[in-house]
């Protein structure tokens, strides 16, 4: 296994100690910011997520760089993502931090193109990542960890920046998703 693989096999290995973390009550205190607490489990989930968002960065750009793009690293990168970005925004709904119905369609534009490519696959067809999809992804590892440090440090100032890039995330979420099927409709075409 190249070290882009092991380095998006490490983010997979981040996300359960990221849920115990946020599922679990740890006692370990909270922080008044501004108009609301920073419970230091959250802060502590926070820098968990943050680490593993990196490594989507990290482990793309050495793989590319050096040329060791694999077919593993193909599957694992989109699944490390999905399964972080799953967690996390499940695990918000139960705090009462995001509105499930936007982790629903969030969730189920992530399944959607997925069965794509799996249709694509099917054919031999690769399907590449869009522009649109890595403002996507962007966007919600920024909400998210907005987010997980309930708005930190923006809620000194009382400015709903975690709330705003939530949104922004999943309109990024919906028009990459309309871009992605309307540019390879013709796999679905092609299946029949």
């Amino acid at each position: 296994m190249n070290i882009p693989n092991r380095i998006t096999l490490s983010r997979i290995l981040l996300i359960p100690i990221f849920i115990v973390i946020m599922s679990v009550s740890f006692e370990w205190g909270e922080w008044k910011i501004g108009y609301d607490v920073l419970p230091v489990s959250h802060f502590v989930a926070a820098i968990i997520f943050a680490i593993a968002s990196l490594t989507d960065w990290v482990d793309g750009y050495y793989a590319r760089k050096y040329q060791l793009v694999t077919n593993l690293g193909k599957f694992l990168d989109p699944l490390a993502d999905k399964l972080l970005v799953s967690a996390a925004l499940i695990l918000l709904v139960q705090i009462n931090l995001v509105p499930a119905w936007v982790v629903i369609v969030i969730i189920s534009r992530e399944f959607a193109v997925t069965g794509l490519r799996l249709v694509a696959a099917g054919e031999g067809i690769v399907l590449a990542a869009s522009h649109l999809g890595k403002i996507k992804t962007a966007t919600q590892l920024i909400a998210i960890t907005l987010l997980l440090l309930h708005n930190f440090p923006f809620s000194y100032i009382n400015f709903p920046l975690a709330t705003i890039m939530l949104y922004i995330a999943l309109f990024f979420t919906v028009l990459s998703g309309l871009d992605y099927f309307i540019k390879n409709w013709h796999v679905m075409e092609d299946s029949k």
